[in-house]
């Protein structure tokens, strides 16, 4: 809690300036003095004589937008601030405080009085707000001091306090991740629902009573204001499929902003039509093998399916990543963040302007034939996280499985299933293994066998890498991995019946010291 002492003047000249100062003033509450002068503070700092309604939601917009951004876009790290963070407490005030600028709304209730919130998503809402709020008090307690991150030296005295218990027949940490699971899937309902409702924001103070020129696209979607939106209420219930079409649409036109409000409340609504017998359609599957192959917007899209729930419903396995964390101090962000992380490092090696980050990789990447066996992998890699057994092995079964019902080839679906149960070997040989030791390379190049293999699952390694961890990657491991992959090239393209001695390998070391010793 702050203090002030301006005079109104002073109050007025101070939020023209500060949007957080007006901010501050919308929301303040008459404690003790004269009623009159704050009544005329509130109406000199109203909408009608500084920061109209459509300046306030840009300000505020642009004000989440930067403060996402310092958090690396995502609420999923190991460590998350429950009030900062994407689907946390200052999310749902950013709700609050356009919704009490623009309609006058002193209460979340009244967005459903308002036709904003349905009564199931406003009690989504309520129901979030209360476990963070509650968070927040316990680790306020905990820390004794004001603490808004959830440390991993809070989380398991935090598991414990709302009634997750380790189990002796369970994996360590069972209850740390059970607990946190519940907090990142309760964040992710919470960033949708903060997503959605700024966009109906959007379209009544900035678009207001405009009619517009809905732009028509087929029979199902239209572009209204620049965003996409279904032209029939009852267009999924019609058309399950449409819910796979819509994210094609998006990658195919990039000059849409986003999705309507109201059509990402169908989607919301739409989820239970994703059952056994969509995933068995052959439109279906056609639809999302369009989306892992098209030029642009893949990560994007993929991320945006992940927001709404298109991803984990189409691919059951997924589900049960989501939010899932590992209790350590290695992986910085929960699985399914990972996994799209890993795609988003994959797509920028098609980047030209990224390509002086990983020069070889680009080039490698180049080189692929079909880049959508790399995102598969990429999004199978660690699908089989929190099971009993190796994830690596069994995400690979799932890969297959997946690959073969999507219309791949039996070689296809082998690569695939092979680049996920193979993921980890890259890494451990480059940093456990002598890389001067022609046996070394030799035992790797049997392993990977083709130079096919070895271009996927080199740029697999690097993206999983530092998905893990920003800390983790280093020009050390850069290189060590460049190295590998160079001499098992070499190798793989002389003939792994060529290998070189040790013996022949010391003499050409010396060779070459000598000469640059000449």
């Amino acid at each position: 809690i702050g203090h002030s002492v301006r005079t109104l003047d002073e109050c007025v000249a101070e939020a023209e300036k500060d949007i957080t100062v007006t901010t501050n003033i919308m929301e303040a509450r008459l404690l003790a003095g004269s009623e009159t002068l704050f009544d005329e503070m509130k109406t000199r700092t109203g909408p009608d004589r500084i920061w109209d309604s459509k300046a306030f939601f840009q300000a505020k917009l642009e004000e989440q937008i930067q403060r996402n951004g310092k958090f690396n876009d995502t609420a999923y790290n190991l460590e998350p601030n429950i009030k900062e963070s994407r689907g946390g407490l200052r999310d749902i005030q950013m709700i609050g405080w356009v919704a009490k600028r623009h309609f006058n709304a002193d209460s979340l209730e009244e967005l459903v009085n308002n036709g904003f919130l349905l009564e199931d998503e406003y009690q989504t809402l309520c129901d979030g707000q209360h476990l963070l709020w509650q968070l927040r008090c316990s680790l306020h307690y905990l820390a004794g001091r004001r603490e808004d991150r959830l440390l991993f030296d809070y989380q398991r005295q935090l598991a414990d306090e709302f009634g997750y218990k380790d189990n002796e027949d369970a994996p360590r940490n069972e209850a740390i991740e059970a607990f946190m699971q519940r907090y990142y899937r309760t964040v992710i309902k919470l960033e949708q629902l903060n997503e959605m409702l700024l966009q109906h924001f959007r379209e009544a103070i900035i678009y207001g009573d405009e009619p517009g020129s809905p732009q028509i696209i087929n029979e199902r979607f239209q572009v209204s204001h620049g965003y996409i939106e279904i032209r029939r209420p009852d267009t999924f219930r019609k058309n399950p499929t449409a819910l796979l079409e819509l994210f094609v649409l998006l990658e195919e036109n990039p000059d849409i902003q986003g999705v309507r409000a109201s059509t990402i409340r169908e989607i919301r609504q739409s989820l239970p039509l994703i059952d056994d017998a969509f995933r068995q359609s052959e439109e279906a599957r056609q639809l999302f093998m369009r989306i892992l192959s098209h030029s642009r917007g893949i990560t994007h899209e993929l991320r945006r399916m992940h927001r709404y729930g298109i991803l984990a419903a189409y691919i059951p396995a997924f589900d049960s990543i989501v939010g899932r964390m590992q209790y350590d101090l290695f992986h910085a962000y929960t699985v399914d963040q990972h996994t799209l992380f890993v795609i988003r490092n994959m797509r920028r090696f098609s980047v030209p302007e990224f390509c002086h980050e990983f020069p070889l990789a680009s080039g490698v990447f180049q080189h692929l034939k079909e880049p959508r066996l790399l995102y598969l992998a990429g999004l199978f890699h660690d699908i089989a996280k929190g099971r009993h057994g190796d994830h690596s092995e069994l995400g690979a079964v799932d890969a297959y499985n997946f690959c073969r019902a999507h219309g791949l080839k039996e070689k296809q679906a082998k690569l695939v299933s092979w680049l996920v149960a193979s993921h980890l070997i890259m890494s451990m040989t480059a940093q456990r293994r002598d890389l001067s030791d022609p046996d070394v390379i030799a035992d790797f190049a049997e392993k990977v066998s083709t130079l096919e293999k070895l271009d996927y699952l080199y740029l697999l390694t690097i993206s999983d890498i530092r998905a893990t961890n920003p800390k983790q990657w280093n020009n050390w491991k850069d290189k060590l991995l460049s190295e590998l992959y160079n001499k098992t090239a070499s190798l793989l393209n002389r003939g792994l019946e060529n290998q070189q001695s040790k013996l022949e390998n010391i003499i050409a070391i010396q060779t070459s010291a000598l000469r640059k010793l000449e």
